[in-house]
């Protein structure tokens, strides 16, 4: 099972500018690109799979989004993708560790078919892959000490407490609280998830400020520690719901819109989708709203 600093590095930096791999490696995406679009792909990619009877799927060992247990898959994305493609008439998983930066170099090589890792959507990745719909949507959260002894439930009752926000080095995290008017020494910087846990817990900061979904997480290996109802925190008046898919080679939209459809049966029953993947942390909070569209948020 991954730990917790690389539920970091894919819980935050893939939401910031620098988007992991693809601005490092603009001439390997554009390689791969011209490689992906001279393939047998298109709308063949589907009868194939199900021909072959699995699909390669990618996975960064990053929990709770997608890791190997024992030699099980687990995590969000491959629970969903395991639940669609067998709807899709495609009944194994076949996984291939990767490394972060790695994932959609990889997939757009065909070293894979499917990215299952919960990855962000963000305009810079649809340049150079497909992403399905949102499968969840990040809403933030605040881990405080056992009973909430300052009573905070998000931003705004924290900066009328006064008290001291813990943020991850380098994550949006740090421009919510700042959009929320918490003064800046207010607001102390810590390097991964479990310095933030064990700051509260140590009464250095009264809240730490991270995903819901990764607070719960957290919170399993912390008990002293508990997390409020998730919140979805607004930047100059947006809503920031952080959300995440499956991503497909650029090509491949015919198996993207037959995985969509699927999808869509399990994001619109709230008990099915709180099922698969209440084991994760996942709750109802992070259904996307049926309004939230890939295409937009490929937009930016």
């Amino acid at each position: 099972m991954a730990d917790f600093p690389n539920l970091s590095r894919r819980g935050f930096l893939n939401r910031s500018a620098a988007v992991g791999g693809l601005l490092v490696v603009p001439g390997l995406l554009s390689a791969c690109s011209k490689t992906a679009a001279g393939s047998a792909d298109g709308a063949g990619a589907l009868e194939k799979l199900r021909k072959q009877g699995f699909v390669r799927v990618a996975y960064a060992n990053e929990a709770p989004y997608g890791y190997l247990e024992g030699k099980q898959l687990k995590g969000e994305a491959p629970t969903l993708h395991r639940e669609i493609f067998k709807a899709l008439g495609v009944d194994e998983l076949k996984p291939t560790l990767s490394e972060w930066d790695g994932l959609i170099p990889g997939l757009q090589a065909g070293k894979y078919d499917v990215v299952s890792a919960g990855m962000a959507i963000t305009p810079e990745r649809c340049a150079n892959a497909l992403f399905s719909e949102p499968e969840f949507i990040s809403p933030t959260a605040l881990m405080v000490k056992k009973s909430n002894p300052k009573k905070v439930t998000d931003l705004a009752s924290a900066k009328a407490a006064g008290i001291t926000v813990g943020v991850m080095s380098g994550a949006v995290e740090g421009k919510y609280a700042e959009g929320a008017g918490i003064a800046g020494d207010k607001v102390k910087t810590l390097q991964k998830p479990q310095d933030g846990a064990d700051a509260v817990k140590g009464g250095r900061i009264d809240a730490f400020l991270l995903t819901g979904i990764s607070l719960r997480w957290l919170a399993k290996t912390n008990p002293e520690t508990e997390v409020t109802e998730p919140f979805v925190p607004e930047l100059d008046g947006t809503k920031q719901y952080s959300p995440g898919g499956a991503v497909f080679r650029k090509g491949n939209e015919d198996l993207r819109d037959a995985f969509n459809r699927e999808l869509k049966k399990i994001v619109s029953d709230r008990s099915r989708y709180v099922s698969l993947l209440q084991e994760y942390g996942f709750s109802a909070t992070e259904l996307p709203p049926a309004t939230l569209k890939t295409a937009d948020l490929c937009k930016g």
